[in-house]
């Protein structure tokens, strides 16, 4: 059975010749982040991803969680596991030195990232949310609420939850119950939340629940929801933890996947009330909260690209070792690896170049992140930060459903034994499964791609990018006709769904999800030849690369490029069609 190994040279020739990590050492405060820092960054993620993390993935499935008088028992070796973690300092990357971090780009954490989630999805949803919260706390948080609680959450000593869902309010905030009784300083907290990933655990001490809930006079809707900082345990004036907050882990969940993770049912004020602390101000909270939320969907869409990774170098080393059939040329009676037939061939490199594309588009969008945070000139900090808003739903969205299809052949690859638990193929495509639901499904993203990333503003991010595209295809060095017309098929469908959604709503949605592809195809196919131009520049210092680079990047523009015309066929003559179906007719 093969072992997760972190594809570090692939990462480091994204950050350096995609993502552009030597313009992001250059602002203010990142100038430590150097090639060989990054290097021996993701070399010591590797270490710890391959020796540590990963040897539990597999046995932490097999065992999952356990909820005993409501204290949740992670699988063995996992809390052992998340202490190395932290000890290691790596909760810490991307967060100011003024609070603990290190000060590290996004886009080196980013790196680090992909290799938990890789090694070990259930482990790495933790440190994703502490992460999450952190930023919240630390962008709306009042400097008391940052005292008490943003150092110990930006080194992992306590984690963070996010707690949005209950059992009538999923993708619909608006219908959410939970209270929040205003008492003197504080509030009381009463309610319940559902699908609470790491909401109760014994990784900690303690767990700082970020919990959206409505005050007795809020408005109806999206408008009267606040958010509270709900701790499991109090913290008393010197720092140390107090009483226990009233709050209990009812059940956790019997899932498909990600068996070692504990998705909680969190129960708030069975008695007295949980003590809550507002974070801002009242009736905002859903506005702070989306701050938490757009890091998740960064991360969760990071989670994509690391499940394909993982189920690609087990399907390759599966293929290379498994004899079955005789070569094509039938010059030989002996059976040979199935990675000698074509079929297979093909299977691996539609897996690896999704991959490749994936990871270009989340790491170039980790970088535009890092320029928006720092960049000196404020009209170049406006644009990066308007590339990362529209492109935030199409790294979630596409990246997810690239590792659910890449897992998914991953498994076809393994034949019989990919159905068989023990080798591992079929726990990765059970894993990847959720992440097109998390942090607002797949069709979400691409309804706020279509809506309020491009509609809104009449395209102009959006067209933004295409100029930016079609200015870097004119300065490449050769003709590239199949992007060129990928990029068309794009600037089509933007005008038409700018022209669409205001007069028919309905049915620019309904052309939402493949508008996002396209988007997704177009963009990553444009990152894609950036990196097969950069890598045949340095052929000679990375020949292996060099040639995977050039033929991943054929097998796009052959099998996935070519699909955009008709995308933007289906979007602008198709959608209406949709929507104005029938219930009936269904």
């Amino acid at each position: 059975m093969s072992t997760y190994r972190a594809p570090i040279e692939d990462m480091r020739f994204v950050m350096e010749e995609i993502a552009g990590l030597n313009d992001i050492a250059a602002l203010p405060g990142y100038e430590d982040a150097t090639p060989d820092l990054v290097a021996a960054i993701l070399e010591e993620a590797g270490k710890l991803g391959t020796d540590v993390l990963a040897p539990l993935n597999m046995s932490g499935d097999a065992e999952g969680c356990t909820l005993e008088n409501g204290v949740v028992r992670t699988p063995k070796g996992f809390k052992d596991a998340y202490k190395k973690f932290i000890d290691g300092g790596w909760n810490s990357m991307p967060f100011a030195p003024e609070i603990g971090g290190q000060g590290l780009p996004w886009l080196v954490s980013t790196g680090a990232s992909e290799i938990w989630h890789a090694a070990n999805m259930s482990f790495g949803l933790c440190p994703l949310l502490t992460g999450g919260a952190a930023e919240l706390l630390s962008t709306h948080g009042s400097e008391a609420l940052k005292a008490v609680y943003l150092e110990n959450m930006v080194a992992g000593t306590w984690t963070g939850s996010m707690n949005l869902t209950e059992p009538q309010a999923g993708s619909d905030l608006g219908r959410i119950r939970t209270k929040a009784e205003r008492d003197g300083a504080t509030y009381r907290i009463s309610g319940q939340k559902i699908y609470i990933t790491y909401g109760e655990h014994d990784f900690t001490e303690n767990i700082v629940h970020m919990v959206l809930a409505r005050t007795p006079d809020a408005p109806e809707g999206v408008k009267g929801i606040s958010l509270f900082v709900v701790p499991k345990f109090l913290v008393n004036e010197d720092g140390s933890l107090g009483a226990r907050n009233d709050l209990r882990c009812a059940s956790i969940e019997h899932k498909l996947g990600i068996n070692a993770s504990p998705t909680a049912v969190m129960l708030y004020g069975e008695n007295d009330g949980a003590i809550g602390y507002l974070v801002g101000e009242e009736n905002r909270g859903l506005e702070y909260m989306f701050t938490m939320m757009n890091n998740a969907r960064l991360a969760v869409g990071l989670e994509g690209v690391a499940i394909a990774e993982r189920a690609y170098q087990r399907a390759r080393a599966f293929a290379e070792e498994r004899p079955q059939g005789r070569a094509i040329d039938g010059k030989s009676k002996d059976a040979v690896a199935i990675i000698e037939h074509a079929d297979v061939k093909r299977m691996l490199l539609d897996m690896r170049t999704k991959t490749e594309a994936v990871r270009g588009l989340a790491y170039w969008v980790a970088a535009q992140l890092d320029v928006a945070h720092r960049h000196p000139d404020a009209a170049v900090a406006a644009k990066a930060q308007g590339y990362v808003d529209l492109l935030t739903p199409v790294v979630k969205a596409c990246s997810t459903d690239v590792g659910v299809d890449v897992a998914n052949t991953g498994v076809q690859v393994h034949g019989g034994m990919g159905f068989i638990n023990e080798t591992g193929a079929a726990q990765h495509l059970r894993d990847a499964r959720i992440a097109p639901i998390y942090e607002g499904t797949n069709g979400i993203q691409a309804i706020d791609l279509a809506g309020r990333k491009v509609a809104r503003d009449g395209g102009e991010i959006a067209n933004m990018l295409i100029k930016d595209i079609r200015a870097s295809i004119a300065n490449m060095g050769s003709a590239h006709a199949r992007l060129t017309n990928a990029v068309d098929a794009l600037e089509r469908a933007t005008a038409w769904m700018v022209e669409t959604f205001p007069k028919d709503p309905g049915g620019a949605q309904a052309g939402a999800v493949g508008y996002l592809r396209l988007m997704g195809i177009a963009v990553g196919g444009w990152l894609m030849v950036l990196g097969m131009e950069a890598s045949q520049r340095r052929a000679a210092e990375f020949p292996l690369l060099a040639a995977r680079r050039l033929a991943s990047t054929r097998y796009f523009a052959r099998h996935l490029l070519v699909e955009a015309p008709g995308l933007a066929d289906t979007i602008c003559d198709g959608s209406t069609f949709i929507a104005e179906t029938e219930i009936a007719h269904l």
